[in-house]
């Protein structure tokens, strides 16, 4: 056993050796900017390996920002008590900026309403009520995973809800057909954050459309963000890849890796057994004949119906004040100093989807639409176990305090991730990934790069937002320079390729929010979900990167691609694979 663990740690030794090793030369041979350093990876680096090391979440992002926190001022001073002592207040500095970051906050106010909500409808026997309508169309292992990769597509207009709303109500099916928590959370992650980027509905959106318009008119495109979104839909590779490996591999039935390790485990044993006052409520609730649907169809409908509206109520708002202020506007200034109209949403009909992707794409406050709709969540499962359920008030205490219990290590988690992600901003890590290989890659061979330099990007930092935000800016420019300067081919893969690696980055790494989320959401070890789906996004990936992106730059047609990928994605699994009864 202790060679084992020796033989670990002088493992993660040499990857974090390699890897910092691999930045310093990269970054001392590229012209980086002077306030940017190779060692801005380390906090990142330090945070997956030691995780994967240790199996510990909590402590591998603590000892990741207190070293981000050193780095940004010993280097430059390091036998200076001054500069160690700025060092700890700047490690305490990125977690107060979390916890006092409104956005941040609002999220977190999200997450034990959540969980209180969930115990309730168990308790209730809510959830039994649709597990047993579930059954009846519900009869194998196989047909319990479709059934969650359909839902995780049905709920596009938010990965967190995705994540929550899928996870939580299948958890109970999947553990009956003994489908191991890693899949699961693995189904849920890779129906959430890929379908809500693809989405034309979708939170996602506005920040993708935002980028993408600012970049047009930075370069002069003469196109509208929506328009450029639709021109690089069709080169998303990863995401629609992704969704297509989904249903491939199960109706296969097919696993391998450390995810086929895990189903055999879940096969055999079954997934580890919740928690035993949980299933102690439940069971009361079942014997007094309480397990009625109704009390976990209306307050989960309740939940979706009030994100819903308030996206909408959020989004028309903007959309009026958007255009009030333009017209104001115009009545002082001369028309060719004037931008361009903003959309009317008067104009456009509720019953197109246009008006649904302006009217959702608009929205600014979705973190507050999303903790009041929890909220609200709660507020109507509370009512209905009144109603049909007749829950004791002391079940009813210990529904909350099992649900606040069970939210306050995911909560410190996505603490400590959003306070490493503030260290790599700080660090500028995002930005000396991205500069690094500038001037290093064929043109020819730009898309495909991009793609594996927002994968990196996105993985190190655990954020595809901020990925988008650094490589939109500095990578499209290049693109439309190698077309040159028109918005040709080059440009609008390399617009699909941000976009993709930043989301397969995320979908991947232990530290982004959508990952454990998933893991949240499925009772699933963190680092577990991570080891076991990320054998199947690397694939993916590898697949997207060499049967899609490199013969499209080559002028293949994208549905070409999509069809090799496809392709490939069978093949891959008749060679990796062989057929295991745990999924069948």
């Amino acid at each position: 056993m202790k060679a084992v663990r020796y033989a670990k740690l002088i493992g993660a030794l040499v990857v974090v050796t390699a890897v910092c090793g691999l930045a310093a030369w990269l970054g001392r041979t590229s012209e980086t900017n002077s306030d940017v350093f190779w060692y801005s990876v380390v906090p990142p680096v330090l945070a997956i390996v030691l995780a994967f090391l240790t199996r510990r979440v909590l402590p591998s992002l603590g000892v990741a920002i207190l070293t981000g926190g050193l780095l940004t001022h010993v280097p430059r001073a390091p036998v200076s008590s001054a500069a160690w002592l700025e060092g700890f207040k700047t490690s305490a500095g990125h977690i107060t900026a979390t916890v006092t970051d409104s956005t941040y906050l609002q999220i977190l106010a999200f997450i034990p309403p959540i969980f209180v909500m969930i115990e309730i409808l168990v308790a209730s026997g809510g959830f039994r009520g649709i597990i047993l309508w579930l059954l009846r169309w519900i009869k194998g292992r196989r047909s319990a995973q479709v059934a969650t990769a359909l839902m995780g597509i049905l709920c596009f207009i938010d990965d967190y809800t995705n994540a929550i709303v899928v996870g939580s109500m299948m958890q109970p099916i999947t553990d009956r057909f003994r489908i191991s928590r890693e899949k699961l959370a693995f189904l849920v992650d890779a129906t959430s954050a890929p379908i809500a980027g693809l989405a034309v509905i979708s939170t996602w959106i506005a920040y993708e459309v935002g980028l993408l318009g600012q970049i047009g008119g930075s370069l002069g495109i003469g196109k509208s963000g929506y328009a450029m979104f639709f021109d690089a839909l069709s080169f998303r590779f990863y995401c629609l890849l992704m969704i297509a490996f989904v249903f491939v591999h199960i109706l296969m039935g097919r696993d391998f890796g450390p995810m086929k390790t895990a189903q055999e485990q879940a096969h055999t044993n079954g997934p580890p057994g919740t928690d035993e006052e949980q299933e102690t409520a439940s069971s009361t609730s079942v014997a007094n004949g309480s397990g009625r649907a109704i009390n976990a169809l209306v307050p989960l409908a309740g939940l979706v119906l009030f994100h819903f509206t308030g996206l909408w109520f959020d989004g028309t708002t903007k959309l009026r004040d958007d255009l009030h202020q333009w017209q104001t506007q115009s009545r002082t200034t001369a028309a060719e100093e004037m931008t361009a109209m903003p959309v009317d949403i008067e104009a456009l009909s509720p019953a197109s989807w246009v008006y649904w992707r302006e009217v959702i794409g608009h929205a600014e406050h979705t973190p507050l639409v999303l903790a009041c709709a929890s909220s609200f969540g709660l507020t109507l499962a509370l009512i209905f176990s009144q109603l049909f359920g007749s829950l004791s008030r002391s079940v009813i205490i210990q529904c909350f305090k099992r649900g606040v219990a069970r939210a306050m290590i995911p909560s410190v988690i996505l603490i400590l991730a959003w306070s490493l992600k503030n260290c790599c901003d700080t660090l500028k890590t995002g930005e000396f990934l991205a500069t690094i290989l500038a001037g290093r890659v064929p043109s020819h061979l730009f898309p495909p790069i991009l793609f594996l330099v927002a994968s990196l990007t996105s993985f190190a930092t655990g954020t595809s937002y901020g990925t988008m935000a650094i490589l939109m800016p500095t990578a499209i420019p290049i693109a439309f320079a190698i077309d040159g300067n028109t918005y040709g081919l080059t440009t609008m893969i390399s617009l699909g390729a941000v976009l993709d690696g930043a989301i397969f980055g995320d979908h991947c790494s232990p530290i982004s929010d959508t990952t454990i989320m998933s893991s949240i959401a499925t009772s699933c070890d963190l680092v577990q979900h991570v080891r076991t789906q990320l054998p199947y996004s690397l694939l993916v990936a590898a697949i997207a990167l060499l049967a899609a992106y490199v013969p499209s730059s080559l002028g293949l047609p994208a549905i070409w691609g999509v069809g090799f990928g496809v392709l490939a994605i069978i093949g891959a699994l008749l060679a990796l694979a062989r057929r295991s009864c745990t999924t069948a």
